[in-house]
């Protein structure tokens, strides 16, 4: 059975970090460790879960803060779309400086593409590149879940007016690619409580 649990580990800016895992095989992937936490860590642990990897939706400071206590700890490579890979070890493009939090980064050591699998378990993980909120924004399908990051909130959208954002491009994302996907699929965004397909399809307002 797929399960996928979630925690806020950045309070200020509410960001939501996500754990997706196979019940079976105890294979997990961690998704936006978005602050060290070794309450999280912790839980993981309890759990006898193994970590393949530490996704990033997207290479803001807000989303990644964590990645360093988390690799270290699971020994899980860390996976970004290659076009916000710099972002992870460049605090101004990440923001983090601004922010007034700068971090200690560390690279990459999976580069994604859009329709790359994770194998979690016997469930796959789709990779789909989503630009608008960053250049190398993802989102990630499982079965009827679909982690979104900062593409799709509920009854709204993610910011587009930081560097590399475009407005264009995310309403682009989302009707191209999030709306043609079934309407009873849960969408697990990265601030704000779940939504589903077709509840956006028929009210989000930014997106007509």
């Amino acid at each position: 059975m797929l399960k996928l649990e979630s925690s806020i580990l950045l309070l200020e800016y509410g960001t939501n970090t996500w754990l997706l895992f196979d019940d079976e095989s105890r294979e997990a992937i961690l998704v936006d460790p978005a602050a060290p936490s070794q309450a999280f860590l912790d839980r993981i642990n309890k759990d006898s879960l193994k970590v393949k990897y530490i996704v990033n939706t997207h290479g803001h400071g807000d989303h990644i803060g964590g990645n360093p206590l988390f690799h270290n700890a699971l020994h899980a490579p860390i996976a970004i779309h290659r076009l916000d890979a710099g972002m992870l070890v460049n605090n101004k493009k990440n923001l983090s400086e601004f922010m007034g939090t700068p971090l200690k980064g560390k690279s990459a050591d999976i580069l994604l593409d859009d329709g790359d699998i994770l194998k979690l378990g016997c469930f796959e993980v789709k990779v789909m590149h989503t630009p608008g909120h960053t250049p190398g924004s993802i989102c990630l399908l499982c079965g009827k879940y679909l982690i979104s990051g900062d593409t799709l909130f509920e009854l709204s959208i993610g910011r587009t007016d930081f560097p590399g954002g475009s407005h264009t491009m995310i309403i682009n994302s989302i009707k191209s690619r999030l709306f043609t996907l079934p309407e009873d699929t849960i969408v697990f965004p990265g601030h704000g409580p779940a939504t589903s397909i077709g509840l956006e399809k028929a009210n989000n307002p930014f997106v007509r």
